[in-house]
């Protein structure tokens, strides 16, 4: 697994979005196919949360949209991603931001923006033991 995927879960975890993003559109640019889409759909998660913190719920709507758009496809999980936790709480986020823009909630549930969950999927096992049995 890229490094730079895993750096991008940390910063993202670490609600440092904007980085994440940054980190992210590195993969997106070099990758094709299912993966381009896995990666776009972070980039739209990491900037819709960027949106949320800076009270930009519009933007923060929008973007999580998008990311719910690409990611979904990709259930239960992709690279090793919870993504079916993942887009539940994107989901979840992506309605209380369209609560604070009709003025129905007055602020923002931090506690509510996700981490995002990384599990091993068959094709890590795979991998792993593919890898290992090179050594």
């Amino acid at each position: 697994m890229d490094g730079r995927f895993v750096k991008g879960v940390e910063l993202f975890n670490n609600r440092r979005f904007f980085e994440a993003h940054d980190v992210w559109e590195e993969l997106w640019r070099e990758t094709r196919g299912e993966e381009r889409l896995f990666y776009q759909g972070l980039i739209h998660t990491a900037v819709g949360f960027y949106h949320l913190l800076n009270e930009n719920y519009r933007g923060a709507c929008s973007q999580l949209g998008k990311a719910l758009t690409k990611l979904q496809p990709r259930l239960p999980a992709f690279k090793s991603i919870d993504a079916l936790h993942l887009v539940e709480q994107v989901d979840a986020c992506r309605q209380d931001a369209g609560l604070l823009i009709r003025g129905l909630e007055d602020r923002l549930d931090r506690g509510k923006i996700p981490q995002i969950t990384m599990i091993e999927t068959q094709q890590d096992h795979t991998e792993h033991i593919e890898h290992t049995t090179e050594e």
